[in-house]
């Protein structure tokens, strides 16, 4: 019996990148994980990014998350997957704490923190919250609205438009 084996010429989508990370991140240290997170590195590799953030990224993403971080990222993965809002208890960059209800909409990895990227409702506007600072998960049962993650990822290139009569 012969296995044909058809490639995908086409690279992942920051959306897919950005789901399989996640879906990694808590998998632990085991043989499974380690095979997963090599094949994402080699899928990571044909991206066009800055080669200095490639290797930071490609670092952070073998390697699997301390415990207690691990344990908030399936809370929000679940989140994300079940479409509802989350109480999240986080720490700013100043020290500030704060309990916010986000709707989740992606995790990713940039350089080496994790952040999970939603629509912060005590801001009414999109943030992404470093998995680091993040200091308690509570899921919720009120739904979020339906958000696509291609338009919540910082490093996609958007598409400038002219303004009118330039030319």
């Amino acid at each position: 019996m012969t296995t044909v084996v058809k490639h995908d010429t086409r690279p992942l989508t920051t959306a897919e990148i950005a789901a399989l990370a996640l879906s990694l991140a808590h998998l632990g240290a085991g043989p499974q994980a380690v095979t997963a997170r090599r094949g994402l590195q080699h899928a990571l590799q044909h991206l066009e990014l800055d080669d200095d953030v490639i290797a930071t990224t490609l670092t952070t993403l073998t390697e699997p998350l301390p415990l207690e971080v691990a344990s908030r990222a399936r809370l929000m993965a679940d989140a994300i997957t079940s479409r509802l809002i989350i109480r999240l208890h986080y720490r700013d960059a100043g020290g500030a704490i704060t309990v916010r209800d986000v709707e989740p909409v992606t995790c990713l990895v940039h350089r080496e923190y994790w952040y999970l990227v939603g629509v912060c409702r005590m801001r009414r506007a999109i943030r992404a919250f470093r998995f680091d600072r993040i200091l308690a998960v509570e899921p919720t049962l009120t739904p979020a609205r339906p958000h696509l993650a291609d338009r919540f990822l910082p490093f996609q290139r958007r598409k400038r438009i002219k303004a009118a009569g330039a030319a």
